[in-house]
């Protein structure tokens, strides 16, 4: 039985289906014009790999696509509020259920319960589908599009420092003395941070302490002469395996239960989390803000369409859309050097953009 706050049980489920569909009418629109002009710059990086084809380039899109609809689909609900109101509104269906005694909030009561739906289908989509499309293609990306490691837990460019040294790997394979650095560049500097050697090779495995770094290759600065070196050579003695394991966390490649444990491993060493902790509440807020879609692009279904301000109103919630993606991207970034708390970072643009929502339909509606 449906509340009282929504309208007939048959006109909740036209406005939300008619709603929905045309979120999906837009979101596959815009995934696919997106997916194109990707594959346009992304094609010749793929196929430059000795091997790759046409098998490798539906690898890449099966793994792209995730990642556009994740980062789209509120632009989605959006456009298909400004949609859905503005058809409504110019064949004066808006008219005739004011005319019924229905609110503005009634009218939008079916929209707003629908975009909360996809909200948490995006929620799950996002920790099931997109969180592995993201560590796989990142990792594909560092390896210049070779082949894929098996390897489910491997992380991209990994930055370590060992004093004054440095040590960077393509990527990280395996966990505990099982490790494996692949794609190794060992730069040994002087007390004053000058590069006084390069080691590079292809593996680096625990020594216990150390890497043993196989096949390297030496370029040692001051006679700038590089010479092969037969024997596996020992580098990096000061990092260890706990060093590695929490260097590199990528919030976007984590669903969030295993985020947390990441933040909270990092916390106990003392490292700084705060960007973390603001993609952590951000894995929530961020699905959740398809709910505010239909509020801010409201201004386009109310108002006489012969009056001649619907396409105002109609750009009036665009604006007020497109302005809330700008303040939550300014937001987290601001979150991610100490600027703001996370818990703000994260959900100060929510609240302030559903003020703002509300304020604007009262004042014009209600």
């Amino acid at each position: 039985m449906l509340l009282d706050f929504f309208p007939s049980r048959t006109l909740t489920w036209y406005l939300g289906k008619t709603f929905v569909v045309r979120i999906l009418a837009v979101l596959i629109m815009l995934v696919l014009v997106l997916m194109m002009l990707d594959l346009l710059s992304t094609t010749g990086d793929i196929l430059a790999h000795p091997g790759n084809g046409e098998g490798e380039l539906l690898q890449y899109v099966s793994l792209r696509i995730p990642q556009l609809i994740a980062r789209f689909l509120p632009y989605s609900v959006l456009l298909a509020t400004i949609l859905t109101l503005a058809t409504f509104n110019q064949n004066s269906e808006v008219v005739a259920m004011k005319a019924a005694g229905l609110s503005a909030h009634q009218i939008l009561a079916p929209l707003i319960l629908a975009a909360l739906i996809v909200s948490g289908l995006s929620f799950a989509f996002n920790e099931r589908i997109v969180t592995r499309a993201t560590a796989t293609l990142t990792v594909w990306e560092a390896n210049d599009f070779g082949p894929l490691p098996r390897d489910s837990t491997t992380r991209a460019n990994v930055y370590l420092n060992d004093g004054n040294d440095v040590l960077l790997a393509s990527s990280v394979e395996g966990s505990g003395a099982g490790t494996v650095l692949r794609g190794v560049t060992f730069y040994d500097r002087d007390k004053s941070g000058m590069i006084v050697r390069q080691l590079r090779g292809t593996v680096a495995r625990w020594a216990d302490p150390g890497w043993r770094l196989e096949r390297a290759r030496e370029f040692d600065v001051g006679p700038a002469e590089g010479r092969q070196i037969g024997a596996p050579v020992v580098i990096a003695r000061g990092i260890t395996l706990g060093q590695v394991a929490l260097r590199k966390v990528d919030p976007d490649a984590e669903p969030i239960g295993q985020l947390a444990d990441s933040i909270a491993a990092l916390d106990s060493a003392g490292r700084r989390t705060a960007e973390l902790k603001g993609k952590w509440w951000h894995k929530i807020a961020g699905p959740l803000s398809a709910v505010l879609m239909p509020l801010l692009g409201a201004v386009a279904g109310f108002g006489l369409a012969r009056s001649g301000h619907l396409f105002a109103r109609a750009v009036i919630g665009m604006a007020l859309g497109f302005a809330f993606f700008v303040v939550d991207n300014a937001a987290l970034a601001m979150g991610s050097f100490g600027g703001y708390p996370p818990l703000l970072a994260a959900w100060a643009p929510f609240v302030l953009f559903f003020l703002i929502g509300e304020t604007v339909l009262i004042r014009t509606e209600e």
